[in-house]
């Protein structure tokens, strides 16, 4: 291969790099076409410019706390499974992605009427098994939660095995 071949290479593969995002729009309106854990415990998703990068806001109120006025710890897991299997969705259209494991620690209480924001960091991008490390932060940006989270990918039989897509 010339030199001048793979710097174009190189330079293709970083511009692809540079410019891809982590868009969960597509995954967001499937979401949202029928009642789920997501929509019930007031989740919502957002799209980020890094690739490997996603986010949700999740308003604690009754939906989500504890008899005590505090964010549940479930419903902290819940969210973190739902977003990292939001962002291995967006990575792998047309797949199903399910989570496998979830652990996680709970560091701090939030009260009824903040917000959290989570925030997943893509760890490991394998073809079947995708690995998430989730932050989960109070309004004022301190952290409530770390939970890790591991997602299984499959490929759907559907349709003549056409891809799943928000119309479906």
């Amino acid at each position: 291969m010339e030199l001048s071949e793979l710097c174009k290479r190189y330079f293709l593969y970083f511009c692809r790099k540079l410019y891809k995002t982590m868009n969960v729009e597509s995954i967001k309106e499937i979401i949202e076409k029928q009642p789920n854990l997501s929509t019930a415990l007031g989740m919502e998703f957002i799209s980020t410019p890094e690739e490997d990068t996603c986010k949700a806001i999740m308003q604690v109120d009754e939906r989500n706390r504890q008899p005590f006025g505090f964010l549940s710890g479930g419903a902290s897991l819940a969210l973190a499974e739902n977003l990292a299997g939001v962002g291995s969705s967006a990575l792998c259209p047309g797949k199903i992605c399910v989570g496998i494991s979830v652990s996680g620690e709970h560091v701090k209480a939030v009260a009824e009427g903040d917000t959290v924001t989570a925030t997943a960091h893509l760890v490991s991008r394998g073809r079947k098994l995708h690995v998430w490390d989730v932050h989960i932060n109070d309004s004022l940006g301190d952290l409530i939660s770390t939970v890790h989270v591991t997602n299984y990918i499959i490929s759907p039989k559907h349709k003549d095995d056409e891809p799943l897509t928000a119309e479906d």
